[in-house]
């Protein structure tokens, strides 16, 4: 099961366009934007539809055309525009698009369908199960209840669902947004153990909301009763979603519930369930003493199981890198694993899965390539092609490890592109295959930033896909 995060925000998003607040503030100095929630499985099934969600999978290179049924968890507009409805009726559709949900959800559809719509409509309620056909196989799903309602007699927050849903392939999800605390056996939730766990999580540390929501209070508990369910367990991804500027920064977010279990990623993220627990790849691009180090730093300083790849190695003699080398080791926290190597293939492939590996940086990487093939020599006596095929050879080798490795990585790079052309052949050739380099990584991330004056300034950003 392929689960394509295609918003993780509540109905404003975050940040909030019309807030200022320390928790948007952070969000948008990271170049972050939540758009509200919704999943796409398989391409196949798409879990909510608000006002954002049609355009959103261009972004991560697919469509909606494969989408065959939409399930609808409540008819709040950030869950249900239902505009996408004319929006497929114009592309003169060959397949009927099926869509369920609660009644009212279901009402505030009709009047978005007309001849040749090739739309029908099904009204679900607490305790259905369906049996879904697809062109890739059969879907069950589950309907349980929500607790959303809210205290202001608001109905259509009153029928809200959740789904459990069972693909061809036998891997499981349960969509757990909008609701506030729920027990799981009172819910209905089917027994075993699920792969993947989108879990509402609104107001953080607000607890006085009095809404049908979770907050970084009542979370925990019904991850608790999860697990004595059976519902979450070992190999469950469990992901927080639904999230608003009530919430602290992302990074913050990210260390209080690291201890739970429960993840943080971005929309446009990829939870795919072969592959287990979502992991992230960053480069940090930048110029001499641009900060790209110290924002690499920054991503990852939060946590505690940090191996730092340190790909510049000793140089005896020189008292200028040797003071570079002993400011970078003083600024880092004591309980990080140093690893000063340049096989940093080897290390991806064997990193923990769901830890962190920090590689600073792939410029002094690839100057130890270039020696080691024996570049300069060779490039003097016109073997150019030659060493950028044998060095861009290990540049993939770099891209296929990081592409497989099963924890977070943030990779330096130095941007030697935007400069005054290398006097010699040496150096020209040195920063063509760096910028060569630096494509073919920034192709295997999920995110590329380029830092400025000590700024950084997202240039991707958004979905991994393993």
């Amino acid at each position: 099961m392929r689960v394509h995060l295609l918003g993780t925000g509540s109905a404003d998003g975050w940040p909030n366009p019309f807030c200022a607040c320390a928790s948007c503030t952070a969000e948008r100095r990271a170049g972050r934007v939540r758009r509200p929630s919704s999943a796409l499985v398989d391409e196949a099934l798409l879990i909510d539809c608000g006002p954002t969600t049609p355009h959103l999978p261009a972004d991560a290179g697919i469509t909606l055309a494969r989408v065959e049924h939409v399930l609808i968890t409540h008819g709040h507009p950030d869950h249900l525009h239902p505009a996408f409805l004319l929006t497929r009726r114009w592309t003169s559709p060959d397949r009927t698009l099926h869509v369920w949900g609660p009644p009212l959800a279901i009402d505030m559809c009709r009047d978005w369908i007309g001849d040749g719509s090739a739309v029908d409509l099904h009204v679900v309620a607490p305790g259905d199960a369906l049996d879904l056909p697809t062109a890739t196989g059969g879907y069950r799903i589950d309907v349980l209840p929500a607790r959303h309602a809210h205290g202001d007699g608001d109905v259509v927050a009153a029928e809200a669902v959740l789904y459990a849903v069972t693909a061809p392939d036998g891997a499981r999800l349960l969509y757990a947004t909008d609701t506030g605390p729920f027990d799981p056996v009172d819910a209905g939730v089917p027994d075993g153990r699920f792969d993947v766990v989108l879990l509402d999580e609104t107001f953080g540390d607000h607890t006085d909301h009095g809404t049908g929501h979770l907050d970084l209070a009542t979370l925990p508990t019904v991850l608790d009763a999860l697990r004595r369910h059976g519902t979450v367990g070992d190999g469950t991804t469990v992901v927080a979603t639904h999230l608003s500027h009530h919430n602290p920064s992302t990074a913050e977010l990210r260390a209080r519930l690291r201890p739970l279990g429960v993840h943080v990623v971005d929309d446009l993220d990829v939870i795919d369930t072969a592959h287990g627990s979502p992991t992230r790849r960053t480069l940090v691009l930048g110029g001499a003493r641009s900060g790209k180090s110290h924002h690499a730093e920054r991503i990852v300083g939060d946590r505690t199981d940090v191996v730092y790849v340190a790909t510049g190695g000793e140089r005896p003699g020189d008292a200028d890198w040797a003071e570079r080398v002993r400011r970078h080791r003083d600024r880092r926290p004591a309980h990080w694993r140093t690893a000063e190597t340049v096989d940093v293939a080897t290390e991806l492939h064997g990193a923990v899965p769901g830890g962190t590996v920090l590689v600073d940086c792939l410029a002094l990487w690839l100057t130890a390539q270039l020696d080691d093939v024996g570049a300069w020599e060779r490039i003097d006596s016109g073997d150019g092609t030659g060493v950028q095929a044998d060095v861009l050879a290990r540049v993939d080798e770099l891209a296929a490890a990081l592409r497989g490795c099963q924890a977070d990585v943030v990779l330096v790079s130095n941007e030697v592109g935007m400069g005054v052309v290398p006097a010699t052949t040496s150096g020209r050739a040195f920063r063509d295959l760096l910028g060569i380099a630096n494509v073919r990584i920034a192709e295997a991330c999920d995110e590329t930033v380029l830092v400025v004056a000590g700024q950084p300034l997202p240039l991707t950003g958004g979905h991994r896909a393993h």
